[in-house]
């Protein structure tokens, strides 16, 4: 039998930009937001999930110049911290995931929380939290944990990719993120739907600083 597909690789990558552009409303988006909604329509192949992107205005910007200060990107899970493309990093930025710590598990077994809640309270203890640009993609509670000590103790991360996936506290997280009045800087799904490919997806692309490239993005998503 032979199959009929598409095997030259530029024509694949038109290909995809032609339907996500003919099918994704990218109309109410922000120039420096639109790519990297784009990366996550790809990670994904879900069009629609343009309708539940929620955003505070100043995530790009804010989590692009942490990156180039040098800032560290915190992950809840090493599926994300795996999927992060160091070779877009602006200033060869820690990838941390503290879920493999010692700490991490002994302090989760001693207060009967998650392991993922655990390291969130490490990367505050650890004196990461303050300033980096966090990457949750799979653990609601790792992203509720964060609101908590963040009110708690007013470090602030300079950005927030909070997109994890489920259906037990995923949408109920996220919601809090998009509601919250910590003056956090954030971008999310909302919903069940998320997932380390979209987390990362949207942190890599948010990496990317090469100005032409992202241009090039724009015109093609804008037609």
């Amino acid at each position: 039998m032979q199959y009929d597909y598409i095997t030259d690789g530029s024509a694949i990558y038109d290909e995809s930009f032609r339907i996500i552009r003919a099918e994704a409303n990218l109309v109410r988006l922000p120039d420096d937001l639109a790519p990297v909604a784009v990366r996550m329509i790809h990670a994904s192949a879900q069009t629609d999930i343009v309708d539940d992107l929620a955003w505070s205005d100043g995530v790009v910007s804010a989590a692009r110049e942490a990156l180039l200060d040098g800032a560290p990107i915190l992950c809840d899970s090493t599926m994300v911290a795996t999927g992060i493309i160091r070779s877009r990093l602006p200033k060869d930025n820690q990838v941390v995931c503290l879920l493999q710590h010692p700490e991490v598990a002994e302090l989760a077994k001693a207060k009967g929380i998650t392991k993922t809640m655990a390291a969130v309270e490490l990367w505050a203890q650890q004196g990461l939290l303050n300033g980096a640009v966090v990457a949750i993609g799979n653990a609601p509670t790792s992203l509720f944990r964060l609101l908590e000590v963040v009110r708690d103790t007013g470090i602030r991360p300079a950005a927030v990719v909070g997109i994890p996936v489920g259906f037990v506290g995923a949408a109920e997280s996220k919601q809090a993120l998009a509601d919250n009045d910590l003056g956090l800087e954030f971008l999310t799904l909302k919903g069940r739907r998320g997932g380390s490919a979209i987390a990362v997806s949207a942190v890599n692309a948010i990496a990317s600083t090469d100005e032409h490239t992202n241009q090039a993005m724009l015109d093609r998503i804008r037609g």
